[in-house]
């Protein structure tokens, strides 16, 4: 291959529109714009969602909840996940490379779910309170 023998593929580069060439060019008089009205002139522009002066539809309908923009960051593992993993000391790595947690994840909060049979570290992990004293009571050691 050579530089001057590089093309692009075949279809992936067209014409530039001509529009107002003529009637012959099928873009000629109005340009495909139509007839009268306020986008056939120049600058005829209205906001994205504009009806007209009728309250537009995000207007209209009742807006309910919340949806939490950290929601996708956080996971939320079970004890028993935890205990599953080889080793002594957990952190958000070692969920990652264990593939408990996706890789996207920022923060992990640990849940009590099931009896913690052995001692585990875990640092740098949200625990709720029944999940602390669980690990702790265990023999286990939480390090913010």
């Amino acid at each position: 291959m050579k530089l001057n023998t590089i093309k692009p593929a075949e279809g992936a580069k067209h014409a530039k529109r001509r529009v107002g060439r003529g009637i012959g060019s099928g873009l000629g008089k109005t340009a495909g714009r139509g007839h009268k009205g306020q986008k056939s002139r120049t600058g005829g522009f209205h906001k994205v969602g504009f009806e007209g002066g009728q309250m537009p539809i995000q207007r209209r309908l009742p807006k309910r909840g919340f949806v939490s923009l950290t929601r996708d960051d956080t996971a939320r593992v079970r004890t028993s996940e935890l205990l599953g993993l080889p080793g002594d000391s957990i952190d958000i790595l070692v969920l990652k490379q264990a593939n408990v947690v996706s890789g996207n994840v920022r923060s992990v909060k640990v849940y009590l779910s099931g009896d913690v049979t052995r001692a585990i570290n875990v640092q740098g992990l949200v625990l709720s309170k029944g999940a602390r004293a669980a690990i702790e009571a265990a023999g286990g050691k939480v390090t913010e």
